[in-house]
Parts: C-alpha cells; structure tokens; sequence
C-alpha cells in the first residue's frame, strides 16, 4: 500500500509513500488506484520526489469498464495502491476476439491484448526513428493475427506498399503455419524472381492518369479528359470510330490550309500531324486521285514559283469529303481494351483536334503531356501498364490476390526499383481503385482493405492534388473509407512531411522513440488528444518499445513488442564482419 494522499490539484495528486513499502522500486509511469467505499479512480504516476509521489488523474474504473476523464476528485482519506492484474486487463483489452499486441515492462511482461475490431477497424499511425523497431513490431502484430488456430483470418485483405523490400522475409513462410495462407509479391524490379507489377491501363482513370503525368495546368484536365473519351472509341476500331480519326484529321488540316501562313509553314505542320496521327486515306503516302492521275499526299503540298500549293484544289476537294459536322457521333464504349499506345495515339488526335498545338497560350501545356506521355510509353516504366484483354476493377484485385490456386491474405508491392514520384502515383492508382471498389460493394464494408503504408511520408503528403483536382485520395480515403471498409495504417519516421488531414483521422496511434525537435512538435500538435506526458514517455523508450493509445487502449499504455518470427530485413548493416578480414600470419 502506499502512503496518504497529501494535496489534490485540478490534475492530480501528490502521496506519501509509505517506508515500509516494498514497492518503492520502479514506480515511474505505474497506475494507481484511489480508493473509498463507492468508486475507483485511476492515477499515473509522474515523478518522484524525495518521499513522495506525484500522480496526474486518468480517470474512474467501474467493474467492467474505464470512464476517461474526471469531474469529482478523490477524497484525502481515499486508499492509494497500485493496480491490480485484474483491473489493468479492464484497461489493456478484452479477453475474446483479440489479438497479441505485445507485453508492458512496467507490469513483468504482462501479456497486452487488444480487441481486432479496435484495431484493424481504425486508420492507425506508427511513428519512430530508424532503428526505434517499427519495422519488427508491425510485422510481429501482423504475424499474431495468423497465429495458428481453427478460426482464421482466411477473407483478410493486406496490401503492403513496401519501400524497400523489408517485409518479404517476415511473411513468406506463412504458409507454413497454415495451408490455408499465402503470401504473395508483385515488385517492380526486374531482377527478382517474383511477379511483376502490372496494371492494365484501361483500369486508369483521369486522375490516375494527371498524377502519372505530373499535370500541373487545369488545361491539361481537359486535354487528358479528351484523350480518354477519344481512346475508348478507337479501341472499338469499328467504321464509326475510323470514319471519326478521318473527322479530326480533315479539320486539323482545313484549319491549317486557311490560315495566314507561308505555304512552307502550312506544309511544315500539316506534315507534322501526318507523321504522328494518320489513317490509311489521310497519309503522306496516300494516293490522292486527280483529274486523269494519282499523286501522293505528300505531293500535292509541292510549292510551285508563286510560292502556292500547285495541288491546293485537288487537295481541298479530297480532304472535305471525311468533314462530317452534322453526324452525332456516339463515344459510348465501355469494357474495351488499350495501351499507353493507344493513349498515346489519341491524346495526339486530341491535340490536333482543339488545335491546342496551334493555340500558343496552350502549347507548353499540351506539349509536357505530349513529351510525358511518350517517356511512360516507351521507358521502362511502361512496362507495368499491360494486360492481355480488357479487365474490371474487381477482378483485377482479385486476379492481384491469387497466388497460384491460392487466395493470398497479404499481397506485397516491393517498389524499391523505381523513384519517388512513380511509387506515389502507384499508391494513389491503388488508393483511388480500393475506394472505388469498395464504395460499390451491395454490402458495405465486406470487403475490408489494409493499405499498410511504409515510409507512408513518400505517399501521403500535402501535394498539388487538392490544387488541380480538388481532393487529396489519402484525405478521401481518411475521411471515408473506415465506414467502407477501407482502413490506412501509416508507418513513417518523419511524421512532418504526412498530411496532416491524414493523421487527424487515425483514431489509433503506436510512437516509437523520436527525437527530431520538429517531428515531436508536429505530432503534438497533430495527433488527436496527444498529451505531453505521452510526448515524454516515448522519449525514454528502449528499441521494439512504444506508446500505445487511441480506441486499443483506454489509456495510453506502454508496449513492449515481441520479436517477430521471422524477422524483416530492416536491421543495421553489420559493418564488423563485413570490414574485417584475418590475416594468415
């Protein structure tokens, strides 16, 4: 037992510890109880000081629960003791339907369940330095949830955007603890022996496509918007589609005919179109029939000593017979199949068409896609933009999910091959495509989706998104996606490059130790209820240890995780044995 309560402030309480208490020893951060005939109230202590404790108010425990927050203090005759085991699993979690968390140091490694609802169900927020064990501890909590058992957690869903490649080693035998599991990679790097990331591109959408881009310029929306209408219809490749490349051609080359330019010019760019965008009757080498001969296309543009077309005539005869403005063309064309080829091909046709190659206030703008588009096309990032045939967004997270005949409960995309621009645009590809899928489920949240994000600070940043397209997805999906079923789990050591909409969404929180001056100010001033006496606990912890609060705990709660089994492949490099080599004498 400890001492008398000896004053009560707005916040706490100073107590005498008693001499001949044995438990004098290792009381820093301890819960207490104050105790009369009718209620419990919890303290934590604070500090020591000579004979005495001081002790900030937590809260009042009941039989089966813990109420936060007090409006009637205890009473100076009130007994103070510290916490029993059985009222500390009141505050730590529920004895069914949990899982593992990890044990607390401060109570001999007493086991810390949470409820699976509580914590999967909520965005949550890692945070620690290098080396603090974020990395280990997540896998371990990942690992305790396929624990070995005959309820399994079979219809689970994860997808790990995995920077470097960290996470591999610590699920790959999960299989091994039951045959019902599997875990499965999609890489971006083409030197290991896993499936390759692949993504089909009549599965992009127009933000997907402005964020692939790097679109800066509202103009461009338009450009982009256009270009998808115009591929979808080609990619029908039917008489009406054909009859339409011929439109738009034989406008882009009227307009140009009449326009006040030298003739050298007029030719120059009609050329330029023609080498990019053509069709069998709108070529250079097209046979264009004149009065008793045929000449090609490129022909009838031969500049005669007046410095006039010779052919103009016969020219403008041809190409006015494929302008059609009365024709209401039909531009419905769903479930077709194309490539960034394709795309390409008819963002070209767009540009000619609104004549944004020939609007100089547009021409910068119009070109960056131009140029961008190309570099996707025809770099090694094209690569991960194909498919055999026309696929929809539900089957395509289900083809991503198999591994074999299996279904894979944690699917990993290692992007450690590619730069930071690409791996944000593929994350929000994949953010914008889990929201969509789960918002159109027939029953809501049945489907739950765990984007587990490491090094979440290359993906969830503040950006031009909100600017050019008027949301930001991770803030969409913070926002709205735990009633979908569709929850972040954010895991960064520099919490101040995050959203900060983000991060005031996550309802559950694990800090490692930090030390940066300004990652520990901006996660006070960002994390929901983040009191100091939490920013000064984690400022003490050991590696693999961590400040747990939010809706697992009823109280923020020192963690100490177990060491995952396997481990993930994030330890330090091992400078010793890698420097040192014993010289035969």
């Amino acid at each position: 037992m400890l001492g008398k309560i000896l004053t009560i402030s707005k916040t706490g309480a100073v107590v005498s510890i008693d001499k001949d208490s044995n438990e004098i020893k290792d009381l820093i951060n301890l819960h207490v109880v104050f105790e009369d005939n009718t209620r419990k109230i919890i303290g934590e202590i604070n500090s020591i000081e000579e004979n005495t404790l001081s002790v900030s108010f937590l809260g009042e425990l009941t039989d089966n629960d813990f109420i936060g927050g007090l409006i009637n203090k205890p009473s100076l005759d009130a007994k103070v003791r510290i916490i029993t085991p059985d009222e500390l699993k009141i505050l730590t979690g529920p004895e069914t339907r949990n899982i593992r968390l990890g044990v607390s140091p401060l109570y001999k490694d007493t086991p810390l369940n949470v409820s699976i609802d509580d914590l999967f169900s909520n965005h949550t927020a890692i945070f620690g330095n290098t080396g603090s064990g974020k990395t280990y501890g997540i896998c371990r909590i990942i690992q305790n949830v396929f624990s070995s058992s005959n309820i399994i957690p079979y219809r689970s869903n994860m997808f790990i955007f995995d920077s470097y490649g960290e996470y591999i080693n610590a699920f790959s035998k999960l299989s091994e603890r039951n045959q019902y599991y599997s875990f499965k990679v999609i890489t971006t790097n083409m030197s290991k022996p896993y499936e390759k990331l692949n993504i089909p591109v009549c599965l992009l959408e127009l933000d997907d496509l402005l964020n692939l881009l790097d679109a800066n310029k509202f103009s461009q929306i338009a450009m982009v918007e256009t270009a998808l209408l115009y591929v979808k219809m080609f990619a029908r490749d039917d008489d009406e589609a054909h009859d339409y490349k011929n439109h738009i051609l034989a406008k882009a080359i009227t307009n140009i005919m009449y326009t006040n330019q030298t003739s050298s010019k007029i030719r120059d760019q009609i050329f330029e179109i023609l080498s990019e965008t053509n069709t069998p009757e709108l070529s250079l080498e097209t046979e264009v029939p004149g009065v008793g001969f045929t000449r090609m296309f490129r022909n009838c543009f031969d500049i005669d000593s007046e410095g006039r077309f010779a052919e103009r005539k016969i020219i403008s005869d041809y190409i006015k017979e494929f302008v059609d403005e009365n024709r209401k063309w039909n531009f419905d064309a769903e479930g077709v199949y194309y490539s960034l080829h394709d795309l390409e091909v008819a963002l070209n046709f767009t540009l000619y068409s609104e004549r944004y190659l020939l609007n100089e206030a547009m021409y910068d703008a119009a070109m960056s896609l131009k140029v961008k588009l190309h570099d996707l096309a025809s770099r090694g990032n094209g690569t991960f933009f194909s498919a055999d045939g026309y696929i929809t967004v539900d089957e395509y997270i289900k083809n991503i999910q198999m591994n074999g005949n299996k279904r894979s409960q944690i699917v990993n995309f290692n992007l450690e091959d590619v730069d930071d621009r690409f791996a944000r645009s593929i994350v929000k590809l994949f953010g914008r495509m889990f929201m969509k899928y789960t918002k159109g489920l027939q029953n809501r949240a049945s489907f739950p989706i765990h984007m587990i994000l490491e090094e979440a600070h290359r993906y969830v940043m503040e950006g031009d998104d909100k600017a050019l397209l008027g949301y930001n997805i991770f803030e969409r999906i913070a926002k709205e996606g735990r009633k979908y079923g569709l929850l972040l789990d954010l895991i960064t050591q520099r919490p101040t490059d995050l959203n900060e909409n983000v991060i005031s969404q996550c309802a559950n929180f694990l800090i490692f130790k930090i030390n940066h001056p300004a990652d520990l100010e901006y996660i006070a001033k960002s994390v929901p209820n983040m009191s100091e006496d939490v920013v000064e606990k984690q400022k003490t912890l050991q590696s693999g240890t961590c400040v747990a609060f939010g809706r697992i705990f009823k109280i923020p709660m020192i963690v100490k995780m177990e060491k995952a089994d396997p481990p993930p492949t994030s330890a330090n490099c091992e400078i010793y044995n890698n420097w040192m080599v014993k010289l035969n004498q």
